[in-house]
């Protein structure tokens, strides 16, 4: 096996592509993006220990350190918070993420577009962009022709479909396999963190991470990006997550001023400083998205076309799981085309080794973002008043803190058995 052909130049298929490069074997990465600048998606990512682990495997130690070297300021907790702004629970970082000498081991806040940034260095000639993938065809040994909607083609030994929750590799690949609506919509904001807003943003929204629980079908998460060395462009991303029911049909074709207006009018008893919140927003950067969760599909029969990230095991944003579990998937699927390129496995076995490992995590991570999303989303009023109670109790009382939520953050990203065995 020489040539791995990605489909795809999101986050886990840049790591593939820098995972496979750091390994001696020939790839290229087809993305359908004009060009490298096309995407603006300036928003935080959580890279939660998982991640950071997966990201090390992958990249060389000069991008390695130009990841650590870009990353926010940690730091802040998790704060549960009450529409009044009062603070109901706050997780202390060490709870969720004990300190770790090992820096792969860490979690750390992230700009989405630097951290694409980091991985696309060293792939100039890697990734080619505007190709939109069509389809492809499998020759009589096997081999993949991916097929484009510009009439070229590429013949590959492994062809890996990286191409997001509606990937036209998997609608081939594995035409049985369904996502569904999950009945919510986020819509994304960013508030720029200067002088100004700082001045009259209440102390707790200015620090790490917080939910706003309404014991209604809709929820405000807020998170800050600050970086290591001020350059004047830090940020406070928030995210409004309610039932679809409560937008009109298409929210993203809503422009940034519709949105805001729809979400000031579902928020109207909330505290002063949250609705000017939204607000400030500058428009420009509020946009609406549909969440849809991938259905676990039955095992499959491997070939030498396999899927990562959101294009198998796509998820709602809740619990900020998405990203991770596609470095995750990077990184093993990177060990085991490895294994199969130095002759240790079957190229057959080392990819059906992969897809029933990844199924496992990846739809735990799934579950777990379903599960998340509900509960944030909780109206029921006995269930609202029994979970406030629970917060404030463990609010002044540790031990009911740590039993309640360490687990939450411990699980998901806890090494796996193949993990393990690489950090020996």
């Amino acid at each position: 096996m020489t040539d791995v052909l990605i489909v795809g130049g999101g986050i886990g298929g840049l790591a593939l592509a820098q995972g496979l490069r750091k390994h001696g074997i020939t790839v290229a990465v087809y993305e359908r993006d004009r060009r490298r600048d096309d995407r603006a998606d300036r928003y935080r990512l959580a890279i939660n220990p998982a991640g950071s682990r997966s990201l090390r495997a992958c990249l060389p130690d000069r991008q390695w350190q130009a990841f650590t070297d870009t990353t926010g300021r940690p730091g802040g907790g998790f704060g549960f918070l009450g529409t009044d702004l009062r603070t109901l629970v706050l997780v202390e970082d060490a709870l969720m993420y004990p300190e770790d000498p090992d820096p792969a081991e860490r979690a750390y806040p992230v700009d989405r577009q630097t951290l694409r940034g980091v991985l696309l260095d060293g792939l100039d000639d890697t990734v080619h962009y505007d190709k939109t993938f069509d389809s492809y065809e499998l020759a009589a040994d096997g081999r993949p022709t991916a097929r484009f909607a510009d009439g070229t083609s590429v013949t590959c030994d492994v062809l890996v479909g990286a191409d997001g929750i509606n990937s036209r590799v998997r609608a081939q690949y594995l035409p049985t396999a369904t996502q569904r609506d999950t009945g919510a919509v986020g819509v994304g904001l960013k508030l720029p963190l200067d002088d100004d807003t700082r001045a009259w943003l209440p102390a707790r929204l200015a620090h790490g991470m917080n939910l706003v629980l309404t014991g209604a079908p809709h929820f405000l998460f807020t998170s800050v990006f600050e970086r290591q060395q001020p350059v004047g462009d830090d940020y406070l991303l928030c995210a409004f997550v309610a039932s679809t029911e409560l937008f009109p049909s298409r929210p993203e074709r809503l422009d940034g001023t519709q949105l805001k207006a729809y979400i000031t009018g579902l928020i109207t008893d909330w505290h002063p400083a949250l609705r000017h919140l939204i607000a400030a927003c500058p428009p420009e950067d509020v946009s609406a998205f549909p969440f849809q969760a991938s259905d676990r599909p039955a095992p499959w029969a491997p070939a030498r076309v396999t899927v990562l990230g959101d294009a198998v095991h796509g998820m709602p944003p809740a619990g900020g799981n998405g990203a991770n579990t596609a470095l995750r998937d990077a990184a093993l699927l990177t060990r085991q085309l490895s294994l199969a390129g130095t002759g240790h496995l079957p190229l057959l076995e080392a990819i059906g080794e992969y897809e029933t490992e990844m199924r496992e995590y990846g739809f735990q991570a799934v579950d777990l973002a379903l599960r998340t999303l509900q509960q944030g989303m909780m109206s029921n009023p006995v269930n609202v008043g029994l979970t406030r109670g629970w917060f404030s109790l463990c609010d002044v009382v540790a031990p009911l803190r740590r039993m309640t939520f360490g687990p939450s953050w411990a699980r998901i990203s806890a090494p796996r058995h193949w993990e393990r065995a690489a950090a020996v």
